[in-house]
């Protein structure tokens, strides 16, 4: 029993060095970088959501731009407002959420009537 146990002991910590070897060395993980303007529109939209809400927390439109740009679009305010409009039809995200992003396209002066009962939604918490 002694035997076996000090087998199995030795055949774990030859298994362990060795994965840790080659995972290191031979064979790295690769390290990726990936630009932001790759994501998915998924995690595009969580990320404009993320803009919107630091927006109505700190109320700079000209830094809530800037972040945005880094999606690499080119028209920002038409941007936000297709997505706006796609996220109220397809029900993507929740009312707060929603609330946000129109807030944000108001002030930039991309507000439809698709958005405008969300509008009036700001103040009313229920």
């Amino acid at each position: 029993m002694l035997r076996f146990t000090r087998s199995l002991i030795l055949g774990l910590l030859v298994g362990a060095l060795a994965g840790l070897y080659f995972g290191w060395f031979p064979f790295p993980p690769d390290a990726r970088s990936s630009a932001i303007s790759d994501l998915a529109q998924r995690y595009r939209d969580e990320y404009t959501v993320m803009i919107a809400a630091g927006y109505v927390a700190d109320g700079d439109v000209m830094g809530a731009l800037e972040r945005l740009r880094l999606l690499g679009i080119d028209d920002i305010p038409v941007y936000l407002q297709r997505s706006t409009e796609r996220i109220i039809n397809t029900s993507a995200r929740d009312l707060d959420d929603i609330r946000l992003l129109v807030g944000l396209a108001h002030d930039l002066d991309v507000l439809t009537p698709a958005m405008q009962p969300f509008l009036t939604l700001q103040g009313d918490n229920s």
